[in-house]
């Protein structure tokens, strides 16, 4: 638990960084604790020492005047030297490719597939030139299992390769410590303190709308792939009353028993999305140990 003269010194240098150096000097300086402003007056100004002296971090000594608390000013200084800043996250045009975009484009054509059956004819029977021989093959709930290891294997490629884990960390770390130090202050009534760390949050704000078009970029490559396969599938087994394109023998699922693929066995949710879900989750996981691969800021 921080010290009131740790908390102070680490204010004081949120406030202004020069206060760093100032602090930093008067602590090689003081002899036993103590130090005089002739000592001083040719490295920091005597704006500098004066907040020192009225935010209680030096106080009346025997010569001259003394640190309050060196090891809590030494502690402040240790901290700030090890915080974590923010990375600045660059703009949308810097972030976002010509191609994000075009993926996001994309993708929100294919989601007309859901609502559209042109559409979903269209890109269903597009897919079905590469998944069509092999749903010929092998059972239909294979094939579900087949493209859920896709799924699995180029989302945790993409979301490893498309997010800045560190960056995410760090900007973790950062608001946890604002959020701290907001605590700390409103337990103290420290009024001045809290508007500094309001300011902060604000400015925070702008990061983590920044961060949100990060997080979001390898979501847009994720679904650009993904729903032109769940749309065949919706095409192929021929929901809402459209017609089917092959046939499909049940399935057994647990509990449940033997059904049908349109058959809704999870409220409305039919048995084919139930099934791929479950695969998807299932195979991801898997992928994700295999090939060692963190989903979130450590």
């Amino acid at each position: 638990m921080s010290t009131p003269i740790q908390r102070r010194v680490e204010s004081l240098v949120s406030e202004d960084p020069e206060m760093r150096d100032a602090v930093q000097t008067v602590l090689d300086t003081a002899v036993d604790g103590e130090v005089q402003w002739v000592e001083v007056r040719e490295d920091i100004s005597s704006g500098q020492w004066g907040r020192l002296i009225e935010q209680g971090v030096l106080e009346d000594g025997e010569a001259g005047f003394e640190l309050a608390d060196r090891d809590a000013v030494e502690e402040a200084l240790s901290d700030d030297d090890e915080e974590t800043d923010i990375p600045e996250v660059e703009g949308e045009s810097a972030s976002w490719t010509m191609y994000d975009k075009g993926a996001a484009l994309a993708t929100g054509g294919f989601f007309i597939g859901y609502t559209y059956a042109p559409v979903r004819d269209l890109v269903g029977g597009a897919v079905d030139t590469v998944l069509g021989p092999l749903q010929a093959t092998l059972p239909f709930y294979t094939v579900v299992m087949v493209i859920a290891v896709f799924t699995g294997l180029y989302s945790t490629l993409l979301r490893a390769n498309l997010m800045d884990m560190d960056r995410m960390a760090a900007y973790q770390e950062r608001m946890q410590e604002i959020q701290d130090r907001r605590k700390e202050a409103k337990e103290r009534g420290d009024d001045e303190a809290l508007q500094q760390i309001q300011e902060e949050q604000m400015d925070a704000m702008g990061d983590q709308l920044g961060m949100f078009k990060e997080q979001f970029r390898p979501m847009v490559w994720i679904m650009f792939f993904t729903i032109p396969a769940f749309l065949w599938m919706y095409w192929k087994v021929g929901i809402r009353g459209a017609a089917s394109h092959g046939e499909f023998s049940n399935i057994v699922l647990p509990l449940i028993g033997e059904v049908t693929w349109t058959a809704a066995v999870v409220g409305p949710i039919q048995t084919w999305i139930v099934w791929y879900f479950l695969c998807s989750m299932a195979f991801t996981q898997l992928v994700q140990k295999g090939l060692n691969v963190k989903m979130s800021p450590t």
